[in-house]
């Protein structure tokens, strides 16, 4: 009977065991499901990253570029002898103002001096031959005068004793003969005289145009005397001479004897790189600042374009005309140009990190629809504007597009994403 208890209470405290520990795993397992959701849930966030989104803006290109620049002369001229010869006078120095038209320098040639003493003296000798020529006619007139009266005479002897000899016997025949004769020989000295003033007024004529072709080289050697006077062109300074009183000069010289330059004027040449040649305006008037004056802003107007580009440097050179009438500025001064950067229309940007840049392409992250787009793009001109740094970009966007505010190759294309707040 003993033996019957123990045995009923070892069956009841294995039941007993049997039910705990059927408890202890229920419990297992409903602790194990509930993380078993948490994880899944885990899993799908992570498999749509958050990202954050700026909108694509349309904005007008507005920054100034700091370009280098070069002053030059307005007019710049170097001054070479023309014909060779001496200098005799030269009475300006390097940095002499000098004004359009003031003597530059005289030279002198000895050959142009005999040349033209030559010219002059022949002149005056054909114009004696032609005065003796022109006496000559005169008494050639004169005896003509005196045979066609003579002429004349023996005329009037001849019709006399012509109208005595009607009546027979009056007059002889031998001297109406005579009388006939001496008409004839009058008139030839006559038409001797005539051909002899025709032959000496030819022979004036001939020295007159003898004469003149003596003018004309006698104004041809004082013209090349002209030659040896340097002019100044227009007013400016010279700032080059390299010549002194009694030098040699000649047309070939290595070095030209002086060099002006128009300072009262300068051009200000500008290289635009390509980019930004649609900025150039005529008429525009730019800031420019010079290291030899630091703190003071000089300005010039946009007169000049190139209008063409240096196929090195693809820049177009612009000129400026920029007054310097207080002389401040000098040829050859190094500036750098306050440039307007702009654009004929509105342009695209985007803030600098949203343009994400790898070994194959340039590129934003576009978000559509909850997923990623990569779209090439051009970077362009960099500005800030309402204290923001952004940069201008070229590619199949619009205004109001929401890209990634970093892009980066890791958030691949059409992967699906969350926005996340800004």
């Amino acid at each position: 009977m003993i033996r019957s208890q123990y045995a009923k209470n070892l069956s009841a405290f294995a039941s007993i065991a049997i039910c705990c520990s059927a408890l202890v795993a229920a419990t297992a397992c409903s602790r194990q499901g509930a993380p078993s959701q948490s994880s899944g849930a885990s899993a799908q966030s992570a498999a749509q990253p958050a990202v954050q989104v700026v909108e694509v803006q349309s904005l007008e290109l507005d920054r100034q570029l700091r370009l280098p620049g070069e002053l030059q002369p307005f007019q710049d001229v170097a001054l070479y002898a023309k014909l060779p010869g001496f200098v005799e006078e030269i009475p300006v120095d390097r940095g002499s103002q000098v004004r359009a038209g003031q003597l530059l320098v005289r030279l002198r040639a000895p050959e142009l001096d005999t040349q033209r003493n030559e010219a002059e003296a022949k002149v005056t000798a054909a114009q004696m031959q032609s005065a003796e020529a022109a006496a000559r006619i005169e008494s050639l007139r004169a005896q003509k005068l005196e045979a066609e009266a003579r002429l004349a005479a023996e005329s009037k002897t001849y019709e006399r004793l012509k109208a005595a000899s009607a009546t027979p016997g009056v007059v002889a025949g031998n001297e109406l003969d005579l009388a006939a004769r001496s008409v004839d020989a009058a008139a030839a000295r006559v038409r001797s005289w005539n051909e002899s003033i025709r032959a000496a007024e030819a022979q004036v004529r001939m020295i007159d145009e003898n004469i003149k072709a003596l003018r004309q080289a006698a104004q041809s050697a004082a013209n090349m005397e002209d030659y040896l006077r340097l002019i100044a062109p227009f007013a400016g300074v010279v700032t080059e001479r390299n010549a002194h009183r009694g030098s040699f000069a000649a047309p070939n010289s290595a070095e030209p004897l002086l060099r002006l330059q128009q300072v009262a004027m300068l051009r200000l040449v500008v290289a635009v790189p390509e980019a930004e040649v649609s900025s150039a305006a005529p008429g525009a008037t730019l800031d420019f600042t010079v290291p030899s004056w630091p703190g003071e802003t000089f300005s010039g107007r946009v007169v000049r374009l190139g209008r063409s580009l240096d196929a090195k440097t693809r820049t177009m050179p612009v000129e400026l005309d920029v007054e310097n009438a207080r002389g401040r500025l000098a040829p050859g001064m190094y500036a750098e140009v306050a440039w307007p950067s702009r654009r004929p229309r509105p342009s695209l940007f985007v803030p600098p990190a949203a343009v994400a840049t790898t070994t194959e392409r340039i590129f934003v992250i576009r978000i559509r629809d909850g997923a990623a787009e990569w779209i090439d793009v051009k970077r362009g001109a960099a500005m800030r504007s309402e204290g923001r740094d952004l940069v201008e970009v070229f590619g199949d966007l619009a205004p109001g597009d929401r890209v990634a505010a970093r892009a980066t190759d890791e958030l691949r294309a059409g992967t699906r994403v969350t926005l996340k707040p800004n």
